[in-house]
Protein backbone atom coordinates (compact mmCIF):
# COMPACT_ATOMS: atom_id res chain seq x y z
CA UNK A 1 0.00 0.00 0.00
CA UNK A 2 2.53 2.55 0.44
CA UNK A 3 4.22 1.58 -2.74
CA UNK A 4 1.76 2.89 -4.32
CA UNK A 5 1.98 6.68 -2.33
CA UNK A 6 2.40 9.25 -5.13
CA UNK A 7 6.41 9.99 -5.07
CA UNK A 8 5.39 13.72 -5.55
CA UNK A 9 3.37 13.91 -2.47
CA UNK A 10 6.90 12.93 -0.11
CA UNK A 11 9.05 15.52 -1.91
CA UNK A 12 10.95 17.72 0.32
CA UNK A 13 10.47 20.47 -2.06
CA UNK A 14 7.17 20.54 -3.06
CA UNK A 15 5.93 22.98 -4.74
CA UNK A 16 2.09 23.18 -4.16
CA UNK A 17 0.85 25.67 -6.70
CA UNK A 18 2.36 22.79 -9.60
CA UNK A 19 -0.73 21.51 -11.51
CA UNK A 20 1.09 18.08 -11.31
CA UNK A 21 1.38 18.83 -7.65
CA UNK A 22 -2.44 19.54 -7.35
CA UNK A 23 -3.73 16.95 -9.70
CA UNK A 24 -2.22 14.18 -7.73
CA UNK A 25 -3.46 15.54 -4.51
CA UNK A 26 -6.73 16.39 -5.32
CA UNK A 27 -7.24 13.22 -6.84
CA UNK A 28 -5.81 10.96 -4.78
CA UNK A 29 -7.18 7.73 -3.63
CA UNK A 30 -7.98 7.06 0.29
CA UNK A 31 -6.89 3.57 0.14
CA UNK A 32 -3.29 4.25 -0.56
CA UNK A 33 -2.95 6.40 2.77
CA UNK A 34 -1.97 3.85 4.91
CA UNK A 35 -0.09 4.55 8.64
CA UNK A 36 3.35 4.89 7.27
CA UNK A 37 2.37 7.14 4.46
CA UNK A 38 0.08 9.68 6.06
CA UNK A 39 2.75 11.77 7.59
CA UNK A 40 3.41 13.38 4.15
CA UNK A 41 0.24 14.39 4.17
CA UNK A 42 0.18 16.20 7.20
CA UNK A 43 3.61 17.74 7.05
CA UNK A 44 1.96 19.25 3.43
CA UNK A 45 -1.32 20.39 5.99
CA UNK A 46 0.86 21.70 7.92
CA UNK A 47 3.38 23.80 5.64
CA UNK A 48 1.10 25.02 3.70
CA UNK A 49 -1.64 28.28 3.43
CA UNK A 50 -3.81 27.48 0.71
CA UNK A 51 -7.35 26.54 2.37
CA UNK A 52 -8.50 24.42 -0.74
CA UNK A 53 -5.26 21.88 0.40
CA UNK A 54 -5.58 21.84 3.60
CA UNK A 55 -9.24 21.53 3.47
CA UNK A 56 -8.72 18.31 1.12
CA UNK A 57 -6.14 17.32 3.43
CA UNK A 58 -8.79 16.75 6.24
CA UNK A 59 -11.18 15.35 3.73
CA UNK A 60 -8.63 12.90 3.24
CA UNK A 61 -7.58 11.81 6.91
CA UNK A 62 -11.13 12.35 8.51
CA UNK A 63 -12.03 8.42 8.55
CA UNK A 64 -8.88 7.08 9.38
CA UNK A 65 -8.27 6.52 13.33
CA UNK A 66 -4.75 5.85 13.55
CA UNK A 67 -3.24 6.80 17.01
CA UNK A 68 -1.08 9.87 15.80
CA UNK A 69 -4.03 11.49 13.89
CA UNK A 70 -5.77 12.42 17.10
CA UNK A 71 -3.16 15.58 17.79
CA UNK A 72 -3.35 16.64 14.34
CA UNK A 73 -6.75 16.81 14.52
CA UNK A 74 -7.10 18.87 17.73
CA UNK A 75 -4.26 20.69 15.95
CA UNK A 76 -6.58 21.66 12.84
CA UNK A 77 -9.66 22.07 14.50
CA UNK A 78 -8.12 25.24 16.72
CA UNK A 79 -5.74 26.49 13.59
CA UNK A 80 -8.71 26.66 11.45
CA UNK A 81 -11.34 29.63 11.33
CA UNK A 82 -13.69 28.76 8.90
CA UNK A 83 -16.26 26.73 10.24
CA UNK A 84 -16.94 24.13 8.03
CA UNK A 85 -12.77 23.69 8.07
CA UNK A 86 -13.37 23.50 12.22
CA UNK A 87 -16.13 20.11 11.66
CA UNK A 88 -14.12 18.16 9.25
CA UNK A 89 -11.21 18.32 11.78
CA UNK A 90 -13.72 17.59 14.30
CA UNK A 91 -15.20 14.79 12.32
CA UNK A 92 -11.59 13.23 12.49
CA UNK A 93 -11.33 14.23 16.39
CA UNK A 94 -14.49 12.15 16.70
CA UNK A 95 -12.93 8.69 16.22
CA UNK A 96 -10.59 9.81 19.17
CA UNK A 97 -12.46 11.49 21.87
CA UNK A 98 -15.81 11.35 24.16
CA UNK A 99 -19.22 13.45 23.40
CA UNK A 100 -18.33 15.33 26.25
CA UNK A 101 -15.42 16.87 25.01
CA UNK A 102 -17.12 17.13 21.70
CA UNK A 103 -20.05 19.16 23.43
CA UNK A 104 -17.27 21.96 25.03
CA UNK A 105 -15.98 22.60 21.65
CA UNK A 106 -19.04 22.86 19.85
CA UNK A 107 -20.35 25.73 22.25
CA UNK A 108 -17.96 27.59 21.25
CA UNK A 109 -18.55 27.33 17.73
CA UNK A 110 -22.30 27.65 18.41
CA UNK A 111 -21.40 31.01 19.59
CA UNK A 112 -19.04 32.03 16.48
CA UNK A 113 -21.38 30.51 14.46
CA UNK A 114 -24.29 33.07 16.17
CA UNK A 115 -22.10 36.00 15.31
CA UNK A 116 -21.69 34.90 11.70
CA UNK A 117 -25.57 35.83 11.20
CA UNK A 118 -24.63 39.26 12.70
CA UNK A 119 -21.15 39.99 10.74
CA UNK A 120 -22.12 38.48 7.32
CA UNK A 121 -25.96 37.74 7.45
CA UNK A 122 -25.19 36.16 3.78
CA UNK A 123 -23.23 33.83 4.39
CA UNK A 124 -24.68 30.86 2.20
CA UNK A 125 -21.20 28.72 1.08
CA UNK A 126 -20.43 28.52 5.01
CA UNK A 127 -23.87 27.49 5.63
CA UNK A 128 -24.16 25.21 2.49
CA UNK A 129 -20.91 23.15 3.24
CA UNK A 130 -21.86 22.92 7.14
CA UNK A 131 -24.94 21.12 5.65
CA UNK A 132 -23.02 18.81 3.44
CA UNK A 133 -23.72 15.10 3.40
CA UNK A 134 -19.84 15.22 4.62
CA UNK A 135 -19.98 17.83 7.67
CA UNK A 136 -22.41 17.63 10.59
CA UNK A 137 -25.88 15.39 8.92
CA UNK A 138 -22.99 12.84 8.24
CA UNK A 139 -21.62 13.43 12.25
CA UNK A 140 -25.19 13.52 13.40
CA UNK A 141 -26.27 10.31 11.56
CA UNK A 142 -23.03 8.24 12.76
CA UNK A 143 -22.70 9.53 15.94
CA UNK A 144 -26.38 10.45 17.00
CA UNK A 145 -24.98 12.97 19.58
CA UNK A 146 -26.96 15.78 21.12
CA UNK A 147 -24.74 18.69 20.18
CA UNK A 148 -24.20 17.44 16.71
CA UNK A 149 -28.14 17.55 16.61
CA UNK A 150 -28.06 21.13 18.31
CA UNK A 151 -25.04 23.02 15.63
CA UNK A 152 -26.93 21.35 12.53
CA UNK A 153 -30.41 22.64 13.94
CA UNK A 154 -28.77 26.41 14.23
CA UNK A 155 -27.02 26.14 10.57
CA UNK A 156 -30.14 25.38 9.55
CA UNK A 157 -31.88 28.57 11.17
CA UNK A 158 -29.41 30.67 10.53
CA UNK A 159 -29.79 29.40 6.76
CA UNK A 160 -33.80 29.45 6.24
CA UNK A 161 -33.43 33.26 7.78
CA UNK A 162 -31.68 34.09 4.68
CA UNK A 163 -33.49 35.81 2.08
CA UNK A 164 -34.12 32.92 -0.90
CA UNK A 165 -31.70 34.53 -3.36
CA UNK A 166 -29.12 33.00 -1.11
CA UNK A 167 -29.91 29.50 -1.14
CA UNK A 168 -30.15 26.30 -3.02
CA UNK A 169 -27.19 27.57 -5.35
CA UNK A 170 -25.37 24.05 -4.75
CA UNK A 171 -24.63 21.60 -2.09
CA UNK A 172 -21.95 19.13 -0.76
CA UNK A 173 -21.83 15.42 -1.58
CA UNK A 174 -21.02 12.65 0.74
CA UNK A 175 -16.82 12.50 -0.40
CA UNK A 176 -17.10 16.81 0.60
CA UNK A 177 -17.43 17.74 -3.55
CA UNK A 178 -19.44 20.63 -4.29
CA UNK A 179 -22.68 19.54 -6.73
CA UNK A 180 -23.41 23.03 -8.66
CA UNK A 181 -27.58 23.05 -8.78
CA UNK A 182 -27.94 25.78 -10.67
CA UNK A 183 -25.49 27.32 -13.61
CA UNK A 184 -23.71 30.09 -12.94
CA UNK A 185 -25.21 32.67 -15.30
CA UNK A 186 -28.33 31.69 -13.20
CA UNK A 187 -27.13 32.68 -9.82
CA UNK A 188 -25.59 36.03 -10.85
CA UNK A 189 -28.77 36.79 -12.52
CA UNK A 190 -30.55 36.11 -9.02
CA UNK A 191 -27.79 37.92 -6.46
CA UNK A 192 -27.80 41.00 -8.97
CA UNK A 193 -31.69 41.25 -8.80
CA UNK A 194 -31.91 41.08 -4.71
CA UNK A 195 -28.65 43.83 -4.88
CA UNK A 196 -30.79 45.97 -7.07
CA UNK A 197 -33.79 45.38 -5.07
CA UNK A 198 -32.27 45.67 -2.20
CA UNK A 199 -30.68 49.44 -3.50
CA UNK A 200 -34.03 50.81 -4.24
CA UNK A 201 -34.92 50.11 -0.52
CA UNK A 202 -32.99 53.37 0.43
CA UNK A 203 -32.75 55.73 -3.08
CA UNK A 204 -35.84 57.61 -3.00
Amino acid sequence: MTNNFPEILTSEKINERHIDFRNVLFGLDKNVISIENLEYLTKIYNSTKQLDIRSKILKLLYDFDFATLKEFFSNAYKKERYLDMKIYALRGLANFVEEKDITKLLEKLNQTLAKRQETTPYNYQEYELLKGKNALPYLVEKFGYECFKQTLEQVNRQYNAMPEAFKGHFTTDENGESVMLRKPEEIKTIMDKFWEDDRKKYVK
